[in-house]
This record gives structure tokens, sequence and C-alpha cells, in this order.
């Protein structure tokens, strides 16, 4: 249990608690003050007190709350790795993107590096952060107007054990299908007074490909009077066993640039025992379908999945880069709430996780792959982190966008998070719909008022 003199800060001190294994069922206070120019923050874990002293100024009273949580994150960080013995390898760093971090530091006239450091950040990952940065300069902007477009359809063949998505078998979910198409066109032809200068188009899953190829085009059909010609435009294919021609035939008329092909392992046995019905094999086939239709791809891999040694991740590592797709992410298996594989699995030894880890980063700067982006979750094991590699001149602009906040995101669908940027990012205002099909589908009118709303505020 933990407690704080300021419970607007528990949700944030759980945060760091999560990191550590096992580190929820402590008995944990912690107080905040602040005298002689120094934030003082005292953790008492069990009968041990620590009291940690950070002298720090402040511009106003945002800034001044923000120096709060910031100190006290890593006071209670520095107070329970000292208990456990163990440290982390993004430190007392909680936030979903460390480069957001990084570059308010540098907007500010300052490097980034003498923070991170203070946040107990490890040398490594504070190299990594400003490869991200430099993988970002040719995509990374904040233009007022920009509009990113993401179209859902979360339907898949399977669902695997790792999976806390809303998505569910399509055998479960087939009925919603022809409503739930007519919802989306609804919603796209709604869309383009809202769309100012559009930079991608990103139709997700689930898995796209499940659907039928001529229900996949019409999906296309619908997107194709919002798009303009330049505009990246991706289809998140998914597993390899619902890969066809017909389906690459729709994605290359309507003008899509980049697919994603979802291998997440080479191994076979990993694949069947994350509930996949298909096998390495099959993940190659789906690359030499794709190659002659000139389409960039994505893969993704991810490290850690149940039962997976580091000799099989390390194949998967490279027989990915043998198949010498433009980008590759390497995610951290995340253990969460809605994933069979929470309840099902313990946690990797760390030294495993972090071999992966660090051989996937070797291995993909060998090949001539640099990092583009990056973003962590709660739950990941380790505390670890996903990141996006690219070929050099192929960074998926939907990903830096998405993950940066750097554009509005206009996106379309059941359980789909529109994000509205006022005052250049200072101010970010979502609109969420439904994750039930049903629920969604009652509510498409009302839902496509209040997006407009948003959208068209000023």
């Amino acid at each position: 249990m933990l407690t704080s003199d300021l419970p607007m800060l528990v949700p944030e001190l759980m945060d760091v608690v999560r990191l550590f294994e096992g580190a929820e069922a402590l008995d944990i206070s912690h107080s905040v003050g602040y005298a002689g120019g120094c934030f003082v923050n005292a953790v008492r874990i069990g009968g041990d007190l620590t009291l940690q002293k950070d002298r720090a100024a402040w511009q106003d009273e945002l800034h001044f709350k923000s120096l709060v949580k910031r100190y006290a994150k890593l006071a209670l960080y520095r107070a329970l790795s000292a208990a456990t013995g163990v440290t982390l390898p993004w430190g007392a760093l909680t936030g979903i993107r460390p480069t957001r971090l990084a570059y308010q530091e540098l907007e500010a006239g300052r490097a980034f590096e003498p923070l991170f450091r203070e946040m107990c950040v490890g040398e490594d990952n504070i190299v990594l952060t400003g490869q991200v940065i430099a993988g970002q300069k040719d995509v990374y902007t904040r233009r007022e107007g920009c509009c990113d477009l993401f179209v859902s359809l979360p339907f898949c063949p399977t669902k695997c054990e790792y999976c806390s998505f809303i998505t569910a078998p399509i055998g479960a979910t087939r009925k919603y299908l022809p409503a739930y198409l007519a919802a989306l066109e609804e919603e796209l032809a709604a869309s383009a007074p809202l769309i100012g200068s559009l930079r991608s188009v990103y139709i997700g899953g689930g898995t796209p490909f499940v659907l039928e190829a001529e229900e996949l085009a019409r999906v296309l059909a619908a997107v194709a009077p919002l798009r303009t010609n330049g505009c990246e435009y991706t289809v998140e294919a998914g597993r390899p066993d619902v890969f066809t021609r017909e389906k690459l035939d729709a994605c290359k008329a309507y003008g899509v640039t980049r697919i994603c092909i979802n291998a997440q392992s080479f191994s076979d046995e990993t694949l069947a025992r994350i509930g996949r019905r298909h096998t390495a094999a099959d993940v190659e086939r789906a690359f030499a379908l794709a190659a002659p239709y000139g389409f960039e791809v994505n893969c993704d891999l991810i490290a850690g999945l149940t039962g997976e040694s580091f000799e099989a991740f390390r194949e998967s590592v490279v027989r990915a880069i043998a198949l010498s797709p433009e980008n590759i992410t390497v995610h951290t298996l995340c253990l969460k709430r809605g994933a069979r594989l929470k309840e099902e699995t313990a946690r990797l030894r760390e030294g495993e996780l972090s071999r992966m880890i660090a051989f996937s980063r070797e291995a993909l700067t060998n090949a001539g792959y640099v990092p583009y982006y990056l973003y962590r979750q709660k739950y990941m094991a380790g505390a670890h982190e996903n990141v996006g590699w690219t070929k050099p001149g192929h960074a998926c602009v939907y990903n830096v966008d998405v993950m940066e906040e750097t554009c509005d995101n206009l996106a379309l669908g059941a359980n789909a998070v529109s994000k509205k940027l006022f005052a250049g990012g200072a101010r970010i205002e979502r609109h969420g719909t439904p994750k039930d099909i049903p629920t969604y589908l009652a509510k498409l009118s009302k839902l496509i008022r209040e997006r407009a709303a948003l959208f068209l505020a000023k």
C-alpha cells in the first residue's frame, strides 16, 4: 500500500512502484516539502526512511507542479532501487514518450542528457534517445493544420495470447461486419471538412487483411476521396495466414504505399504457443507474395514472448533482417490485464530479456537500420521499451506523428481515439469511441457530431 501527503501524486507514484516486481505489496509512505531552494522528499518503506533533496527553481505554478511530480518519483525510484537492489533501464521515467521530455529540454535550449542522468536513465538509453531524435529529423514537424487519418478494423483471425486489444476472432464478430463497413463509409464521408493538410493514412486493427478482398476494397474506396497524392498510406495487413494476392491487388489499386507484416516471431514453437495459426515459413511467403507490388514494409517482432529463449529471439531478428523490410519494430512483451499471458506466465529473467534487447540493437545497427521512434507502456516486461528501426529515408510518418503527438489525429471506427492539437500542441483534446462494436454502431451519429465539434473548434 502506498500513501502520500499529496494524494494527487499517488497515481504517478504507483507507476514507479509497478516498475519493481512485488513492490505493490510493500507498505510505502511518502511526503514532500520545499525548503531552502530544495524539493525535499521523504520515503518510508516498511521501517526504512530515506530523505532526498533536489535543488531546483521554477518559472510558474505549472512548472512547479511538474517539478514536484518529477522529484517525488525520483525519490521513490531511488528508495525502491536501494531496497530491492534493482536498477531499471529507464530509471524514474515512467511516461510513454521519453523523447517528449528530451524535446522539451532541447526546445528550451538545453541538452537533454543531464536531466536523463538525473532521472537515473541508463547510458545506453540516453544514447538511444539521441539516435531516435536524429532519426526523426526529416519527418518530425509541428505545423498547424496537419492531420493523420486512422481507420480502425478491429477484426482478427484469432486472439493472440499476449493481446489486450478489443479484437475478437472474426468468427464471433463477422455478423457485425456489414453494418461496421457502412458505418466507416458514413464516418469517412463526414470527415472531409475536418482534415487540413493530410500527412498520412493508417488502416489498422486488429488484422485488416482478415476481411475479404471486396470488403477491404470498400474501406479503401471510402478513404480514396480524402487521400492526397504523395500522402503516406499504410495498411496493417497483419498476419500472413490471411494474405492473398487479391487483397494486395486492392491495396495497390487504391494507392497504398506501405503494409505491415506482423511476424512477432520466426519460431514455429513460439507462434503455436501464442495462438498463431501460421508458421515462420508463412511469414516468408507473405513477404515473397508482396514483393512484386513495391510496397514499403513494416515488420514487427516481440522480445520476451512466453517460453521463447534468447537463441530463438536472436534467430527471429536475423531472419527478419534477411527479409530486408524498410522498418523493423522490436516490441517488448507487455503484460496487460486484458492479455491471458498476464495471468499465465511469469516474467522473464531480466538478464535474458536485456540480452534480447541488446542483441536487437546491435544487429539492426550493423544491418544499416537506425532507430526512429520509441515508446513505453505500463506493465512492460523488464521496464523496457518498443523501438522502431528504419532504413535511412524510409521512416513511417504515421508512427512518428502519433508517438510524438505533433499532428492532429482523426481516428475512425470502434475503439478509436482522435486527438486535436491546440496552441501548437501545448494542449491536446481527445475524443474516444466505444470499444464494443454494437455500442459504437448505436452511437454513430452522436460520435460524428462530437468529433466534428472538436475538430472545427478554434
